[in-house]
């Protein structure tokens, strides 16, 4: 689990093909002294495992489905990404639980100066965009923020100057690409009224006919 609160902007090192995977080695300011193999990461809000520890690096392996679901697919040699090590059950909750799992990725479209802030506008996939609540919580690229406004498939965040320095949103422009998590909360509210609809289908399809086909009435 992570908080959504970045620590600092690693850097890929180099990128190893594995088949239809690869290996990330990444360089960081971080003190890995107490970091150790099979430990938990946020790279750009993917939660990655560390497989190999030197100095200020460490090397993650990705899947292929991580690939197809995430911005890391386009991962390229020297660039920068956003870091979180795995949340302690001692650490303060700054931003909001991050699982690192991504649900989709989205576009910036927009980005408005807005007087001490910067007004970021993305396009979603639908099976994001269901999930947003205006004032609710959303991870980019592994960064906690607040939703300002949605509709449809977009949303909107405001960026102050700190956020937009100690992660990679800083420096990124309309048309980059960007990791999507939801509110985890809002997943399982909405599992568990679909189940409870589903649940109300099934009995509303009780009705005398389907008793007298079975022969519980004549």
């Amino acid at each position: 689990m992570f908080t959504g609160l970045i620590q600092d902007i690693g850097k890929i090192q180099s990128i190893d093909r594995r088949g239809e995977g690869i290996c990330l080695m990444i360089f960081t300011q971080l003190d890995l002294s107490a970091a150790k193999i099979g430990d938990s990461v946020s790279v750009d809000g993917v939660c990655l495992t560390i497989t190999k520890l030197s100095g200020r690096t460490f090397s993650a392996e990705v899947s292929p489905e991580t690939l197809r679901r995430t911005t890391l697919s386009k991962a390229r040699e020297g660039q920068p990404v956003n870091l979180e090590m795995a949340l302690k059950m001692s650490d303060p909750l700054g931003g909001h639980l991050v699982s690192g799992h991504v649900d989709g990725t989205g576009e910036i479209i927009e980005t408005v100066a807005e007087g001490n802030s910067i007004r970021y506008r993305f396009r979603v996939p639908a099976e994001v965009s269901r999930f947003l609540i205006e004032k609710g919580s959303v991870a980019v690229d592994g960064i906690s923020l607040t939703v300002v406004e949605c509709h449809d498939r977009e949303f909107s965040v405001s960026v102050i100057p700190h956020t937009a320095q100690a992660t990679t949103l800083g420096k990124k422009k309309p048309g980059d690409p960007v990791n999507l998590e939801n509110d985890m909360i809002a997943k399982y509210v909405q599992k568990f009224v679909q189940a409870r609809e589903d649940l109300a289908g099934e009995r509303s399809r009780i009705d005398y006919a389907f008793l007298a086909k079975h022969g519980f009435v004549k």
